[in-house]
């Protein structure tokens, strides 16, 4: 056989070692495969609450302008407080550089204020522009809603922040094969956070889960605001003592994580 016609000659072997590759890395890394599945389901879920709950309430917007515009923007905060903690860690990763980093004596605790410090700027980066933009475009403030705001930014902040810890945690844990939980583990809660719709709208049986996150309180509390113009303080209470619980869970997840991947000796090894 000439070199041609070995440059040439298709092999069914050399793309089934190749798929079974691809398939041996999917098998290897489950939040891979959960990703597969995840959009799909989720868009079907989210918008499907929401069809069903205008069908029902065709004057819900009409009643208070910009409620739906209010639910988007809080959320993306606390999107923007989880992703910006998980980005600054992930950077780390992606330059191979926890190595480096914890040769100095910088102590794990410090490196989580810095993160959550980081965070904080990021999300200011991210939301004050679309607060700003709203207001000409839309007629609509965020503003308006007075000091509940800060009670609301408060709680969606610590819950974003105890969500991006536990992402890290299960980054060191895992891997890098993890590292998509931190853009789509946040909106595996969305359905039960009440965003757009209130949890009256949920099934009997999933409201239990609802009320277990801090964020339904915040998102009922902010249409109660809007529709009643009364502040629920006990939806607030409810919203950060909660947000504390996670919080306190999710730094429990990184620290543990942190000190198992120290005694594997996986912080000189981790990174694309």
């Amino acid at each position: 056989m000439s070199m041609r016609e070995v440059n040439v000659t298709f092999s069914v072997g050399r793309v089934w070692a190749m798929l079974l590759r691809y398939l041996y890395i999917l098998k290897s890394s489950w939040p891979r495969t959960l990703e597969l599945l995840y959009w799909p389901t989720l868009q079907v879920i989210i918008w499907g609450f929401m069809s069903q709950f205008f069908y029902q309430n065709s004057s819900y917007v009409a009643r208070a302008f910009g409620v739906l515009l209010g639910a988007v923007i809080l959320w993306d905060l606390m999107f923007r407080s989880q992703l910006g903690l998980s980005l600054s860690f992930l950077e780390e990763m992606w330059s191979r550089n926890l190595g480096q980093l914890f040769v100095t004596p910088l102590r794990p605790y410090e490196w989580v204020v810095s993160l959550l410090a980081m965070s904080a700027i990021r999300t200011g980066i991210g939301i004050i522009p679309a607060v700003l933009i709203a207001i000409p475009l839309y007629h609509y403030s965020i503003f308006d809603m007075g000091w509940a705001l800060i009670a609301f930014v408060a709680a969606l902040m610590v819950m974003g922040w105890a969500m991006g810890l536990a992402v890290c945690g299960l980054i060191l844990r895992h891997g890098m094969g993890a590292e998509s939980l931190a853009w789509t583990v946040f909106f595996a809660l969305s359905p039960v956070s009440c965003v757009y719709y209130p949890i009256t709208i949920l099934p009997q049986w999933i409201r239990p889960i609802a009320w277990s996150l801090p964020q339904t309180y915040v998102f009922e509390g902010m249409r109660t605001v809007l529709f009643d113009r009364v502040f629920r303080f006990d939806y607030f209470l409810a919203a950060i003592g909660l947000g504390i619980v996670y919080l306190a869970a999710g730094i429990a997840i990184f620290f543990l994580a942190f000190r198992n991947a120290r005694r594997r000796g996986a912080l000189m090894q981790m990174g694309e």
